[in-house]
């Protein structure tokens, strides 16, 4: 890697050498100045090439007497007034004046083809080693880029004492059936890593892999506890993709990849990967105006459907339009509409003869809390609408028997204001609104035989004031918030996993900032105060705490 750097700095000394001898030599070159004055340049170029490691010391003082050599052959053979170099197509005028050298003219188009002929021999030249061996890097290198961060964190997490310590069976619990613990406090010591790899294959086509920490059974947290006892972190593949863009205004990935829709934390936790494929349009018009849209398909949890076995793949739809503005002084709006469409990720009950197991499948295979649920086993086994009391057997994913109760189809409206009047500090608003079209409470009723109460509503506004992003140090950023996401706005799956701990039917604030310490190395404090919108109480207060490190 030094040496592909040691060649970089080199490259314009080379290339101004080149020139330099090719057409730096001016019309009159019979005149003494420009010759010494190209000499001297030259053999400080040999010098500069010598303490880069690119020639030998013996190979430069070799290269610097035939220079001389050459000086001095001329000025012995004839007077130096009347020479004629022969890199000059030139000839002594016929009036008789000796003094005077003509100069052919040479065509602009020449001019470029001489000096992209030289640039390639000489870069052809420049793949040497300290030695004067061959670099031979491959040219693939030339195309691979790396990205990655460290995450340290430090997070207390308090309940209230409000909490009920025994939550017993009852109209709300099947929310909060995923809750391990609502009354003892705890310090949790984190981790998070992540390194990816990105290739240009070609104009059109890109391809990348990241890998980060966290435990497999988790497709939203990278973040892992650290503790001796552990010995060893959980390191999974969270990225693989294949992008093409075939034209400037058109990209299309398909793979596991990030988030290709402009959207808050509110329906989308920032770390989860999005496994399918997405399109993206982004044409752009006058006066700093632009659009874009993205479609996609993606699968959540396939099924093997068969004679037992009745579920069927969950996946879901997702489109967004909207529109970008930048002003001059890079202020901009932004604003998009999406809408999230849900399949088969509802529940589905089996029949009550105790046996049936054709659709316990339906259940979701990952979530937090907060989504109305109920038992589709009907066996009475079901951990659906049991509450795990702290120091038992924690129950909450697949197989549990808690079945969503309302289908999803969400209706998502995004918006920032960016006003950059004081760059680099930014002043920064979000405003984030979300329905559940998708939830029909009679449709509800039919199919679980329970009543829930209209919750499909979810909001955030937030209000950021620093550097957009931190990148330097002493770069700065502060940010307040508040969310309200009723119990079936949204998945509860995909949400913030750090905003309540996670989940829905939680409201709050949400108070932070970040400092730069040094170049891509920062500080960041949170805290999460939240409580819930309905049902039995759960109050948590949430600090983050992290350093993070960026390469």
């Amino acid at each position: 890697m030094n040496m592909m750097k040691q060649a970089g700095r080199i490259r314009p000394a080379l290339l101004a050498l080149a020139m330099s001898t090719a057409f730096a030599a001016p019309a009159e070159a019979g005149e003494r100045e420009s010759l010494e004055q190209l000499r001297s340049t030259t053999v400080g170029l040999i010098e500069a090439l010598v303490q880069e490691g690119i020639l030998s010391k013996e190979k430069a003082e070799g290269l610097i007497r035939k220079a001389e050599q050459a000086r001095q052959a001329p000025a012995s053979a004839a007077n130096p007034e009347e020479v004629s170099t022969p890199a000059v197509a030139g000839a002594v005028g016929a009036q008789g004046d000796s003094n005077v050298v003509r100069v052919q003219y040479v065509p602009e188009f020449v001019k470029q083809q001489l000096r992209a002929d030289i640039e390639k021999d000489v870069m052809a030249k420049l793949n040497y080693h300290v030695e004067e061996e061959r670099l031979k890097l491959p040219g693939w290198l030339d195309r691979i880029t790396f990205e990655g961060d460290v995450r340290l964190r430090y997070e207390p997490d308090r309940f209230s004492g409000r909490n009920l310590e025994e939550l017993r069976y009852g109209t709300y619990v099947n929310r909060q059936a995923m809750i391990p613990n609502t009354q003892d406090d705890q310090n949790r010591y984190r981790v998070r890593a992540r390194f990816g790899i990105n290739a240009k294959l070609s104009d059109t086509f890109t391809a990348g892999i990241r890998m980060t920490t966290g435990h497999m059974d988790n497709p939203l947290s990278p973040n892992q506890s650290i503790e001796i006892r552990q010995s060893k972190l959980d390191w999974g593949l969270d990225r693989v993709f294949i992008t093409a863009k075939p034209y400037s205004w058109l990209t299309a990935t398909a793979g596991r990849f990030a988030n290709p829709f402009f959207s808050t934390d509110m329906v989308w936790d920032r770390s989860l990967a999005f496994d399918g494929a997405a399109v993206t349009f982004t044409p752009k018009f006058n006066g700093g105006m632009s659009a874009f849209g993205t479609i996609g398909a993606f699968p959540i949890d396939q099924v093997r459907t068969n004679s037992v076995n009745k579920a069927k793949d969950k996946w879901f739809l997702g489109a967004q339009a909207g529109f970008e503005w930048v002003s001059p002084n890079h202020s901009s709006i932004k604003a998009g509409i999406a809408l999230y469409d849900f399949k088969n990720v509802e529940g589905i009950q089996n029949n009550v003869d105790g046996f049936d197991s054709r659709y316990n499948a339906t259940v979701m295979p990952y979530r937090q809390k907060g989504n109305n649920t109920f038992d589709v086993m009907q066996n009475g086994r079901s951990s659906c609408g049991t509450v795990t009391i702290p120091g038992t057997t924690f129950l909450g994913y697949s197989g549990d028997g808690c079945g969503l109760a309302s289908e999803f189809q969400v209706l998502n409206l995004t918006g920032q204001v960016d006003l950059a009047t004081f760059d680099p500090v930014h002043v920064i608003l979000q405003g984030d609104y979300a329905r559940n079209i998708g939830f029909d409470q009679k449709e509800i009723l039919r199919r679980t035989n329970t009543l829930f109460e209209e919750e499909n509503e979810a909001y955030q506004v937030k209000l950021t004031v620093g550097m957009p992003e931190m990148k330097h140090r002493h770069d700065w950023q502060a940010f307040i918030a508040y969310k309200r996401i009723e119990a079936d706005a949204v998945m509860d799956a995909f949400t913030d996993s750090d905003f309540n701990l996670g989940g829905t039917n939680a409201k709050g604030t949400i108070l932070g900032g970040s400092y730069g310490l040094d170049e891509n190395t920062w500080f960041t404090a949170r805290w999460y105060s939240t409580r819930e919108v309905s049902g039995l109480p759960l109050s948590i207060d949430v600090f983050l705490f992290d350093l993070t490190a960026r390469f």
